[in-house]
């Protein structure tokens, strides 16, 4: 008689039993997660995106502007959108600075020698500074470092005035140095409060290094033209250009030209940093709608049949092909092929932008929060119907999936104690046919012993 194996064989039967239910929950968890990690993707996709098109609005414009001086080495300009085109003159008289006086071989004195002495500035800001509590190393002498210790950490300073320690030579110096450039930065130490003796002498005579002086500029020729006098070497006098000057002329020089032109191959590159950023986008929104090939060799992507993604696409699309003030963003040179992949004519654009200054501000405006506007503000409003943290449909999709998830835990693990009660009555019933089994041996090994033929 053959034997039998109550574990297997109980094992074989719970799974029977409870297989159809697991093999549901398995496709059903396997869809979840797909799901979830689709959701995953489309939202890290959308997120890019939309930082593109806040890269893009931070811009103030996308028309792109250079401003460049005919001399080298004569400073720094920028341009932005706004700036007019056209030739600038400008005289560098002066420079500003900001001002550095020096305390040489300031004397190492007792404590008792210090107290407390103000630092102003010309601006009539100033702040108190106690030397009497500077002694860090309780040495009961107050050093150059713990004057300018005290000086950086007193209260009211801020940055306002540096103090450091340099050796010149045989020598010391306590060096005070503004924080700001410009005649209002001008130092001034009171140290009329100090006992008599030599540290109050020596803050009296302070040696200056460098001058607080304005900047000053004229836009023209010097004397003649549009005098402009400034704390900061970095002016923007003229709208939409920032420059900052790094030389001061000679008298009688002659102006300097600043040239404030279009840059045609910047422009272009912004409006394609959109095109690509889109291409990115719908790339990532097909590879989660495709459909699988007709012999099966290639699944379907999680999205395929999903309505709301498809209209995700669509939305985008037709906000892309809106009129904004009169202008399309397929005016400016931007095409899309059969697939929809975007693609922008640079020889196109810049045709349309001599005739029509303002169409790149038309169509893309502004994805502001206050005042969102054209192409970037329709786009971001609506991506912001997918990427709200609190009732985005993103939100709303994953909370749906781990919702699905956990109910499948559940289910998972209510199945599990039903493989195990039934393995155990199968175990159970198994063991007793074994034992049934092997009783039936016995007593048909005794009848075979009593059939046997005697010798």
């Amino acid at each position: 008689m053959a034997e039998i194996n109550p574990s297997a064989m109980a094992s074989q039967m719970a799974t029977y039993y409870t297989q159809g239910t697991q093999d549901l929950i398995a496709l059903q968890t396997k869809a979840a997660q797909r799901t979830s990690s689709a959701l995953t993707t489309l939202q890290s996709a959308l997120q890019a995106f939309d930082t593109a098109l806040a890269t893009l609005s931070g811009k103030k414009g996308l028309v792109q502007n250079t401003a460049t001086f005919g001399v080298a080495g004569f400073g720094s300009a920028s341009a932005t959108a706004t700036a007019q085109p056209g030739n600038y003159a400008f005289f560098v008289e002066q420079l500003a600075s900001a001002h550095q006086i020096a305390f040489e071989d300031l004397p190492a004195v007792p404590v008792a020698s210090g107290g407390p002495i103000t630092v102003s500035l010309a601006d009539g800001t100033s702040f108190a500074v106690n030397l009497a509590a500077a002694d860090q190393d309780a040495d009961g002498t107050l050093s150059q470092a713990e004057v300018a210790r005290a000086i950086n950490q007193a209260a009211g300073n801020g940055g306002k005035v540096s103090a450091m320690v340099m050796a010149v030579g045989t020598t010391t110096q306590l060096v005070l140095s503004a924080g700001v450039t410009g005649a209002g930065g001008a130092i001034s130490v009171d140290a009329f409060a100090l006992p008599t003796g030599p540290l109050k002498d020596a803050l009296a005579t302070g040696k200056e290094l460098a001058a607080a002086r304005d900047a000053v500029v004229w836009l023209g020729a010097q004397g003649s033209g549009t005098r402009l006098q400034q704390a900061s070497n970095t002016f923007t006098a003229i709208p939409g250009v920032t420059m900052t000057f790094e030389r001061a002329q000679a008298a009688g020089d002659a102006p300097v030209t600043l040239t404030v032109a279009g840059d045609a191959a910047g422009t272009a590159a912004n409006v394609r940093g959109f095109v690509d950023a889109y291409n990115t986008l719908m790339k990532a929104v097909d590879e989660l709608t495709k459909r699988g090939s007709a012999d099966g060799a290639t699944a379907s992507a999680p999205f395929t049949s999903d309505a709301g993604v498809r209209m995700l696409r669509n939305k985008l699309n037709d906000i892309l092909r809106q009129d904004f003030g009169g202008v399309r963003l397929m005016d400016l040179g931007v095409s899309a092929d059969r697939n929809g992949v975007l693609s922008l004519d640079a020889a196109r654009l810049d045709k349309k932008l001599a005739v029509t200054p303002d169409a790149l501000d038309r169509v893309f405006g502004t994805a502001s929060l206050t005042a969102p506007s054209g192409l970037l503000g329709a786009m971001d409003q609506y991506l912001d119907q997918w990427l709200d943290t609190t009732g985005g449909q993103i939100k709303r999709r994953k909370d749906s999936v781990q919702s699905m998830q956990a109910a499948l835990a559940v289910r998972q693990t209510r199945l599990d104690a039903q493989f195990e009660s039934a393995y155990e009555r199968y175990l159970a019933q198994f063991s007793r046919l074994e034992g049934l089994m092997a009783q039936m041996s016995q007593t048909s090994g005794m009848f075979d012993m009593f059939a046997a033929p005697s010798r």
